[in-house]
């Protein structure tokens, strides 16, 4: 093996071990980040509970039924020929 061969070896190796260590500290970084997250969240839930423990209860809502609207006529509505032909005399075209 040439010294060549050897000093690309090493960089090969270096390099994955470089890698290796980059990893591990960007999911240091990530878990650091993660939990710092996650205690925000607790410590914002707790303030929440907290102050919604000392506000009086809400009245409740009462939901009132929707009620359908059924359109009525007393008056019979005329067939569709008798329409058309209201509707040709009137001065429409169709």
């Amino acid at each position: 093996m040439t010294q060549e061969d050897r000093n690309r070896a090493d960089a090969r190796f270096n390099k994955t071990a470089r890698a290796a260590g980059d990893a591990k500290a960007a999911k240091t970084d990530r878990d650091v980040t993660t939990k710092a997250v996650l205690d925000n969240m607790a410590r914002l839930k707790a303030l929440r509970l907290a102050r919604e423990a000392t506000e009086p209860p809400a009245p409740a809502v009462v939901k009132k039924k929707a009620v359908a609207k059924v359109k009525k006529s007393d008056a019979k509505t005329p067939a569709l020929g008798d329409w058309l032909a209201g509707q040709q005399k009137g001065g429409h075209r169709t």
